[in-house]
């Protein structure tokens, strides 16, 4: 009998060929690393939640197809947040980012915005992205939607988005001590640090959404 994860790999690669797509070309539409694409398709890894809505927006799959082979493969709700990558579906939405280009947010990439998400009870004034890596764990995990608003002052302990001194953007807790502005990973394996001349805070994180991988 055919593992679970294979068949589903076997869907994904039915997918990207019905499209026509090389694997570096659909792997690149949906922010993942070929190689990690090849592994989808073995059946060695499965996709994420977030992952999932990226690939069944994007290419219109139901979302019960793609996961149990069940359906008729074409655009379906399914139980994932609503997105749509139609900029004037865009209303009350939430932009969901691929990534953070340099010069965020006076320069907004429009080709890094993967799609618009709304959540109950969200609120679309701000982005979303998806988060990568332990540093904030056990607070943030490794694939967790992570909703920030920007311009917003930070008060002590609020988790932010940061421009670091060595020119990452990344997620930190934002602390005050008596010797100034701390930014700290919530994983106790990393260190904590000050910022620099080019430290630039970017955005308060307001929410963060837990994936479960099926």
């Amino acid at each position: 009998m055919e593992k679970p994860n294979v068949a589903m790999g076997d869907r994904i690669r039915q997918v990207r060929r019905t499209y026509g797509l090389t694997q570096k070309a659909f792997a690149d539409s949906l922010g993942i690393a070929q190689g990690f694409l090849s592994s989808l398709e073995r059946g060695k890894k499965i996709p994420s939640a977030t992952l999932l809505i990226a690939m069944t927006h994007r290419y219109r799959i139901d979302e019960r197809w793609l996961s149990s082979g069940e359906g008729e493969g074409e655009a379906g709700a399914g139980t994932l947040p609503a997105m749509d990558l139609a900029p004037e579906s865009s209303a009350g939405k939430t932009p969901l980012l691929s990534r953070i280009s340099p010069g965020f947010p006076q320069r907004l990439n429009t080709e890094d915005i993967v799609g618009y998400i709304s959540l109950p009870g969200n609120s679309p004034d701000g982005f979303a992205l998806v988060a990568y890596g332990d540093f904030m764990a056990p607070t943030i995990q490794d694939n967790d939607l992570v909703f920030f608003r920007l311009g917003e002052e930070a008060r002590s302990g609020d988790i932010v988005l940061v421009n670091s001194k060595w020119g990452d953007i990344i997620l930190r807790r934002y602390r005050t001590k008596d010797d100034g502005a701390w930014f700290s990973p919530d994983n106790s394996a990393y260190t904590p640090f000050q910022p620099g001349s080019n430290s630039r805070l970017i955005g308060v994180v307001t929410d963060v959404w837990r994936k479960v991988k099926l």
